[in-house]
């Protein structure tokens, strides 16, 4: 029951290393966008606050084909970087981390916003009166404040990656070894004949990651919600 099979280690692994990417490459946007929404009043605010939480009303079907209109070999923006970057990310494991990193973004931003909204901005204003310009501010004020906001919207978005399926099946298909993460193994797995148990490990594995980062997510928002009333 619970030997894992090569072929299974190699979703497995693929997964956590898409996950991880894709969560390392959005959470820099995420932290720029969420303290721009934060602190920030401009035309077009609430366009750019829907189009950030669109993935998650949108079916992921439509976010595949929306990225492979987008990045797939002849897509507006993929063929450019195929031909003058070298860059494809349809049908490549480094297509699956952005499907992931686009279907995660929202469950990401959320949070920092959140706390960073929650950072009191008399200190701010305090660290500008003695000189700090407002780079400085943000780095040594605002960012350290919210960082458990960040880590939990962070460690949201990395078990939102995990468990991604319809749009990186969309945009990258199914390829073992390639595209093939932890959800399209296991829809691979159910189709096929005695194909059960693997899934059923599959499955396992799944619950336990994300229940894992559910419950450090968990812990973030409480120490944020402490340090927020002084505790």
């Amino acid at each position: 029951m619970f030997d894992i099979s090569p072929t299974e280690w190699i979703a497995i692994l693929l997964s956590l290393k898409v996950s991880v990417i894709a969560t390392l490459f959005a959470t820099p946007i995420g932290i720029g966008l969420a303290w721009a929404l934060a602190r920030y009043e401009f035309w077009g605010k609430s366009i750019i606050d829907a189009a950030v939480h669109l993935p998650l009303v949108l079916p992921p079907v439509v976010t595949g084909y929306l990225l492979l209109l987008t990045f797939g070999r002849r897509g507006l923006v993929g063929e450019w970087l195929a031909d003058h970057l070298g860059i494809v990310f349809a049908f490549r494991w480094t297509g699956a981390a952005l499907a992931c990193g686009v279907m995660s973004f929202p469950l990401l931003v959320r949070p920092i916003r959140l706390s960073i909204e929650a950072v009191d901005r008399r200190l701010e204003q305090a660290a500008s009166t003695l000189g700090a310009s407002a780079w400085q501010v943000f780095a040594t004020v605002t960012l350290p404040l919210a960082l458990p906001g960040i880590l939990a919207g962070m460690v949201l978005g990395f078990a939102k990656a995990i468990g991604e399926f319809g749009a990186t099946i969309t945009f990258v298909s199914n390829i073992p070894g390639e595209t093939q993460t932890i959800s399209a193994a296991i829809y691979s797995l159910i189709q096929t004949p005695d194909g059960d148990t693997a899934a059923l490990r599959l499955v396992i594995v799944s619950i336990v990651l994300s229940m894992a980062a559910l419950v450090a997510s968990e812990l973030f928002a409480r120490r944020a919600t402490r340090r927020l009333h002084g505790n």
